[in-house]
């Protein structure tokens, strides 16, 4: 039996035949994806030689696609910015479409509820950016860590504008209520957030570890230096909030001396509002302290569950600042309730304005 193959007379036929078109074309009969068989034709009952061929095996391509999982912690941070985002929304529509509420006090917390309700859509979009849009995009990791850095800067910033302002109410309470605290309110709020605009640019303009891994702090792409002169600003701002709270404390106690008429109504609201004053600071600390001195002496090589562990306390102090700053106070509270249902409790109008509501 004599046995022949046909795979160069088939080639040259094919070569002959396809002579007119580009030879650099590639042969889609040798892709990588293609495997050969030679079989035979069993039909061939006669006394002609058996030719055997050369056929292809068709194979699918077939693509790895890895699906990245989603960390808990990422899902946990997600709905906490969601839940941070519908707080302070409603703060702001509630300042915004109440003319009243246009005192120095009110501009500060409708600045930290905008604060707060970016730090919000930043941690939404940062779970975007990390799970749905390709997260290894610089500008897109720049954009988010932007984002967040000058959020909640801007956030610890105008609580510390907050409390100087319940310091001069008090300090200067004949003064207060004048055109020339409300001029010095604007220019505290807009330097506040130029500042914070600066440090969220700072990654974007070299302040990053993104050609140097081993430069990285807890919070990838921020540089270790970075993060520590953050901290450190941190720790600076949180002693000036004790100092001044403890002044506020002092002169609260001393109205209480001075006004012996009202002495024991005024003994037991100004111990409340040294109470709630000291919840306030606490509650603060409890927040940011953590996560401040984890990055001062943490790197990027620390394990991630850590970096989690404190920077999800730091964000439910946006959480807890409307319930603090805003919900708490009577005239939003007001304005909430005839928002909500078209009438006020009565006993927001019985009840008197203490320290604990500066």
């Amino acid at each position: 039996m004599i046995l022949t193959l046909t795979v160069a007379a088939a080639m040259s036929s094919s070569t002959s035949s396809d002579s007119g078109l580009n030879s650099s074309a590639p042969l889609d009969a040798f892709d990588s994806s293609t495997t050969w068989s030679l079989t035979e034709d069993v039909t061939n009952s006669s006394s002609e030689p058996i030719v055997r061929t050369l056929t292809p095996q068709l194979q699918p391509a077939t693509t790895a696609v890895s699906v990245q999982e989603v960390s808990p912690w990422d899902v946990a941070l997600c709905v906490t910015g969601t839940l941070i985002a519908c707080e302070n929304a409603l703060v702001i529509a509630v300042l915004f479409y109440t003319p009243t509420l246009r005192a120095p006090m009110f501009i500060l917390i409708g600045s930290l509820a905008v604060a707060d309700l970016l730090a919000g859509l930043g941690l939404i979009l940062n779970f975007v950016f990390t799970y749905l849009i390709d997260g290894s995009l610089e500008f897109v990791t720049l954009l988010s860590v932007g984002l967040l850095i000058a959020a909640f800067s801007a956030s610890v910033f105008n609580i510390l504008a907050i409390t100087v302002d319940r310091y001069l109410s008090l300090y200067n309470a004949l003064t207060y209520h004048t055109e020339r605290t409300v001029t010095f309110t604007y220019m505290m709020v807009v330097c506040i957030w130029v500042c914070c605009v600066t440090l969220g640019l700072l990654p974007a303009l070299g302040w990053n570890c993104l050609r140097d891994k081993s430069a990285c702090s807890v919070c990838w792409p921020v540089a270790k230096n970075n993060a520590v002169a953050l901290a450190v600003t941190f720790l600076l701002v949180f002693a000036l909030m004790m100092q001044l709270y403890l002044q506020i404390c002092k002169i609260a106690f001393r109205h209480a001396q001075q006004i012996a008429v009202q002495h024991q109504f005024v003994a037991i609201s100004t111990t409340k509002g040294v109470s709630t004053l000291s919840a306030i600071l606490c509650a603060f600390g409890a927040c940011w302290l953590p996560f401040a001195m984890y990055s001062i002496v943490a790197d990027s090589s620390y394990p991630a569950v850590y970096t989690y562990a404190t920077v999800l306390p730091a964000t439910c102090c946006s959480v807890i600042n409307p319930i603090i700053y805003a919900f708490r106070n009577p005239d939003i509270q007001k304005s909430l309730w005839m928002a909500c249902c078209g009438c006020v409790p009565p006993n927001l109008f019985l009840r008197p304005r203490t320290s604990s509501d500066v």
